[in-house]
């Protein structure tokens, strides 16, 4: 099977997560600099089979787009020119971050730890993926 990545985009930071091949569990991967993302997931398609990638929705609490859908809604159509063979779909992403922040501090991470906004991007991918996985 193909493993499945999440990324949750952000205009300075993007957090990555992907699947096992079997697609049974998410892990984070990395955070990287978006202006680097696509420079990072070309190299990362190069040595991993990845079927589908799903990219995080930021909703308001009404359902209406979030105001940073403007800037994810250019990304998305490069995107889609970049790896047209894979698979893109979108998953909500509401309350990811305050998910994060909480999951850090139930495993016990110090409040310096739970700073590092790359580590919370990372978790927060992990749990658009997890939620995309429940869904499936």
């Amino acid at each position: 099977m193909l493993r499945v990545m999440a990324l949750d985009y952000g205009r300075k930071r993007t957090g990555i997560a992907v699947t096992d091949e079997l697609q049974m569990i998410a892990s984070g991967l990395t955070t990287v600099p978006t202006f680097e993302l696509l420079d990072f997931l070309r190299s990362y398609m190069k040595e991993e089979n990845v079927g589908k990638i799903v990219v995080g929705e930021p909703k308001q609490m009404n359902n209406t787009p979030s105001e940073s859908e403007a800037y994810i809604g250019p990304f998305l159509i490069k995107l889609k020119t970049e790896f047209p063979d894979i698979h893109i779909v979108r998953q909500d992403e509401r309350f990811t971050s305050k998910m994060a922040i909480q999951s850090m501090v139930q495993g016990g991470m110090k409040k310096k730890q739970r700073q590092n906004k790359a580590l919370v991007d990372e978790i927060s991918a992990t749990i658009i993926l997890q939620a995309y996985l429940n869904t499936i």
